[in-house]
């Protein structure tokens, strides 16, 4: 009598694609890019948005911890 193999349980599409470390990644280098924006002297319109920036970066990766590993 031969066995039947199954297929091994394929992760749903959402949960690959909510995987914490790409979205953490993500969320810090939207803050890194805040910081410089903050930091540079040239442009005024990169510094105005800076604050916006990094609140954005700050708030999406609360969230992200929240993803599952």
């Amino acid at each position: 009598m031969t066995a039947v193999s199954r297929p091994a349980p394929q992760r749903s599409l959402l949960r690959r694609l909510f995987r914490r470390g790409p979205w953490e990644n993500a969320a810090t280098a939207i803050i890194a890019a805040g910081v410089v924006m903050l930091c540079q002297p040239f442009w005024l319109m990169l510094y105005s948005y800076s604050f916006v920036t990094i609140l954005f970066g700050t708030i999406l990766f609360v969230v992200v911890t929240k993803f599952p590993r």
